[in-house]
């Protein structure tokens, strides 16, 4: 009998999930069985705001597991992933991404504007501060960490001591549990995180058999837009500390398929909000993202991003899907 492919992943319930949903995809479309290996991640083990762990905190503990070949391949929330590449190893499929939005999830079935001024609402996400903040609605924006059921028990069990929670809609979904999704944002209201939504199955790069295996899983369209999305990101060169979003959307334009990029740069405390979009082909994703970045950084982007700390390239972390 084929050995089973060893999947590493980390232990959360979500990462559980999402590596699970991609050991059962990979077995059905290939019959290799998959076995998964939880690995423990240095952000599983704190405590601390995502954005003060350091850079690849939920990654760095797999890439090291495939590196010493005790694992096969990893499954990783995209957003979670540094934008400097890897040495010695490939991301080998990105599967079809879940919806990338935020959502709302507010005591008494709320929605974003029917919450009153003064309501509380707790994100682990600077962007998502920044962008609560952007609104003007004299929200109480408290960081939060935890993972998704911590994270909900905050607003919906009994010592619920927020209002509302934002988290990402994939998360929710993922587990089962867009039931108590009150609002999904619109990205007019709050853009999302580069690649949010999306997963990135690595493996090493010398493992030729398996990164033609995986390929399999593989969904084209989600890979432009994700790659248009953190081409902008690294342009923009974003310090921990910089919230940054960008959302691609592909669509049948008048001459083919086309990607609709939207990116924008915001303050914490929300008093600079630069946002622009620019569209293109999807085999120009990563000119595309590029371009849109060179776009704000002429508009002043860069003064945000130096007044939040700039760390250079490949230094970017949004924290984990959850």
């Amino acid at each position: 009998m084929t050995a089973p492919l060893r999947l590493g992943t980390r232990g959360s319930a979500l990462a559980m999930a999402q590596s699970g949903q991609i050991a059962e995809a990979l077995t059905a479309a290939t019959g290799r069985p998959v076995e998964l290996v939880e690995v423990v991640t240095a952000g599983d083990r704190s405590s601390a705001p995502v954005h003060r762990l350091g850079v690849g905190v939920f990654v760095s503990a797999l890439r090291d597991a495939l590196a010493a070949r005790t694992i096969d391949f990893a499954v990783h929330s995209y957003k979670d992933l540094p934008t400097a590449e890897a040495g010695g190893l490939h991301i080998a499929a990105v599967p079809t991404r879940q919806d990338p939005r935020d959502a709302l999830v507010a005591r008494d079935g709320r929605t974003l504007t029917e919450l009153a001024p003064g309501a509380t609402v707790g994100t682990g996400a600077l962007r998502r501060i920044a962008q609560l903040h952007a609104l003007g609605m004299q929200l109480e924006v408290t960081p939060i960490r935890g993972n998704v059921d911590t994270r909900l028990a905050r607003v919906l069990g009994p010592e619920a001591d927020l209002d509302a929670v934002v988290l990402a809609r994939a998360g929710l979904a993922r587990l089962g549990r867009v039931d108590v999704i009150t609002e999904t944002l619109d990205p007019m209201l709050m853009l999302p995180a580069p690649a949010q939504g999306a997963l990135a199955v690595e493996c090493r790069v010398d493992d030729q058999d398996l990164v033609e295996l995986l390929a399999v899983l593989d969904h084209a369209p989600s890979r432009s837009a994700v790659i248009a999305e953190r081409a902008f990101l690294a342009t923009l060169e974003a310090g921990c500390s910089a919230p940054v979003a960008a959302y691609a959307e592909l669509a049948e334009g008048d001459t083919g398929e086309e990607i609709y990029l939207r990116g924008a740069v915001i303050s914490p405390d929300g008093t600079r909000d630069l946002r622009l979009s620019r569209t293109g082909t999807p085999a120009d994703a990563a000119e595309i993202g590029k371009a849109l970045a060179a776009e704000l950084l002429e508009l002043g982007a860069d003064s945000i991003l130096g007044q939040e700390g700039h760390t250079g390239p490949g230094t970017q972390q949004f924290g984990s899907t959850e």
